[in-house]
């Protein structure tokens, strides 16, 4: 299982900060300390969300920015009034050919849509199901208005999207969660398979590559002083007396947006994950690395982001400085110190497993009956075709043996029966006589061909 290392850049303010309509804090800091700033003008590259409808979000929103008044009113808006859809109702506002274009925009994507949906019905054969039936599983536009893009279509983009990037994180947790317990169960499933004694080797290996595992350096608390100071020094190259948020926190904009996201965020965990984790060593597992790295950004998400709109400012991240935690943190516990799931969580998995196995395996069952009535209907075609060539041939024969010449592929004679002859070909006796009979041969009498007229 490949783990996709880019999130969603933000949640609620979804679309502000796509539009980057808030601009960087200026901080005062040593030039030569800190990487250079994006030059001016430069677009800077957003992360794909992960959404199956993210390049229609990116168009609405690249359309958007270019009205000056929505632009102006995304700078003030808040939290709540883009959650309520106030926000929204401002697009009455906009100019007339940037509706146009979001017109344009919603065809495209509804036309986009009812293709997938048509793939679908194909792919299982279900003729039962309509387009606009379909079309209400997709919450980010307004199918029952396919035409034109309204208050309601914006609205409902951003809510959609603000409700799938917050249960994104639910949803890699969850599929980590089966991914281990996967693994537990294949790891039984072949112990199974083994005697008694190359079953405790494998049980004694897995205890040691457990025990190897787990003797690593002690994990910085993430987001505590500690840590960011390890980064300020070891992947900065800093002095750690030196430490300073402001700094460090323009250091880390890498976009110069003036805001900490998700991926930056994450960023700042390597070192601490690349002393639990190498890629080289057999018992260390890289998906369990992605999700210890989720559990960090997280953690200081819900720890330094205030208005949770999934963004760190730079006002966040100072109080987050002058905290307690901050300079005294506790323990942090890395995965292989903790339960995962349960027993009866593995078991309830086993039982859904062995149900998928069923229903693939009868589903295998038909197949294979299919395919012997295919073989036994080719057999049988091959049998009647078999058969029709021998009477052909048995026809042919007999045609021979009566003196019928067989027939060529067009129907033309194969050759000349005696006493036929092609035209301008010379007779074979004399002009006007008549052709010897055989001995014992009585000649009949010929049948005059004219008309006689009888009388009574």
């Amino acid at each position: 299982m490949k783990w996709q290392s880019v999130l969603p850049r933000q949640c609620i303010l979804l679309i502000s900060c796509l539009l980057m309509a808030l601009e960087a804090v200026p901080i005062d800091i040593d030039k030569t300390k800190v990487k250079e700033a994006h030059a001016e003008g430069e677009k800077v590259e957003n992360p794909d969300t992960g959404l199956y409808y993210d390049e229609y979000l990116r168009q609405v929103i690249d359309v958007l920015e270019t009205d000056k008044h929505f632009r102006e009113k995304l700078q003030t808006a808040d939290i709540e009034e883009i959650k309520s859809g106030k926000l929204s109702r401002e697009l009455d506002l906009v100019s007339h050919h940037v509706r146009t274009r979001l017109d344009e925009l919603k065809r495209q994507e509804v036309a986009r849509l009812r293709m997938l949906i048509k793939a679908k019905m194909d792919s299982v054969q279900d003729t039962g199901l309509d387009h606009q039936t379909l079309l209400k599983q997709f919450e980010h536009l307004n199918h029952q208005n396919p035409d034109t893009f309204e208050p309601k279509d914006l609205d409902m983009l951003i809510k959609a999207a603000t409700s799938d990037l917050e249960n994104y994180d639910k949803t890699r947790h969850e599929e980590f969660k089966k991914y281990e317990m996967m693994k537990e169960h294949e790891r039984r499933e072949y112990l199974k398979t083994l005697d008694e004694e190359k079953r405790q080797r494998e049980e004694s290996k897995f205890e040691e590559m457990k025990k190897k595992h787990g003797d690593h350096p002690k994990v910085h608390h993430p987001g505590s002083k500690d840590q960011l100071k390890e980064v300020w020094e070891e992947a900065d190259g800093l002095d750690p007396n030196e430490f300073d948020p402001k700094t460090f926190f323009k250091l880390h904009d890498v976009n110069n947006d003036g805001f900490l996201d998700e991926q930056e965020l994450e960023a700042l965990f390597t070192k601490e994950l690349e002393k639990v984790y190498d890629p080289k060593n057999e018992e260390d597992d890289m998906v369990e690395m992605e999700e210890e790295r989720l559990r960090m950004r997280e953690h200081v998400m819900n720890e330094v982001d205030v208005n949770k709109d999934r963004l760190v400012t730079m006002e966040e991240f100072l109080r987050a400085t002058e905290k307690k935690e901050f300079l005294e943190p506790d323990s942090w516990e890395t995965l292989d110190q903790q339960q995962l799931f349960t027993e009866e969580e593995l078991k309830e998995f086993e039982s859904h497993i062995s149900q998928q196995e069923d229903e693939l395996r009868k589903k295998a069952e038909d197949l294979q009956k299919q395919k012997e009535e295919l073989q036994r209907q080719h057999d049988q075609l091959q049998a009647q075709k078999q058969e029709f060539q021998q009477v052909v041939k048995q026809m042919e024969q007999k045609k021979l043996q009566q003196g019928n010449p067989p027939a060529g592929p067009a129907g033309e004679l194969k050759f000349q029966p005696p006493g036929e002859h092609k035209a301008g070909d010379a007779p074979s006796h004399p002009a006007g006589g008549e052709q010897p009979l055989p001995p014992g041969h009585v000649q009949e009498p010929a049948v005059r061909t004219d008309h006689v007229q009888v009388h009574p």
